[in-house]
């Protein structure tokens, strides 16, 4: 399937995600390829009372889009992400919680162990 983007950073991401799912077997770096290949519009948007929902307190989560501020989260998450909101950012880090890249994330869990996907 052929990326509907042409930002030249995402089209770099997507590559890395796919050489990173060969290299290490990792299929959830795979994954997260096929969700940002879509086109703008369908890129996950994802609110931080959707985080909060679906995660427990040091949980790891990748989100193949944009993540936003609408809801609360009082305690520390580690959230990879193409990009933030600045109100986004700022509630996760308030709760003690970590906001990295997606490349980022494949350095830190290069086999993708133990990070779930939010979309």
């Amino acid at each position: 399937m052929k990326s509907k983007s042409t930002n030249p950073v995402l089209l770099g991401l997507i590559e890395e995600l796919k050489k990173k799912a060969h290299a290490e077997d990792a299929p959830i770096w795979r994954s997260l390829a096929k969700s940002l290949m879509g086109s703008s519009s369908g890129k996950a948007q994802v609110n931080i009372s959707r985080i909060a929902r679906y995660t427990e307190k040091g949980d790891v989560v990748a989100v193949p889009g944009k993540v936003l501020g609408a809801g609360t989260i009082a305690y520390p998450v580690t959230v990879a992400a193409f990009n933030f909101s600045k109100q986004a950012r700022e509630k996760i880090l308030s709760a003690g919680g970590r906001c990295i890249s997606l490349r980022d994330l494949m350095s830190e869990f290069p086999k993708g162990s133990n990070v779930e996907i939010i979309e």
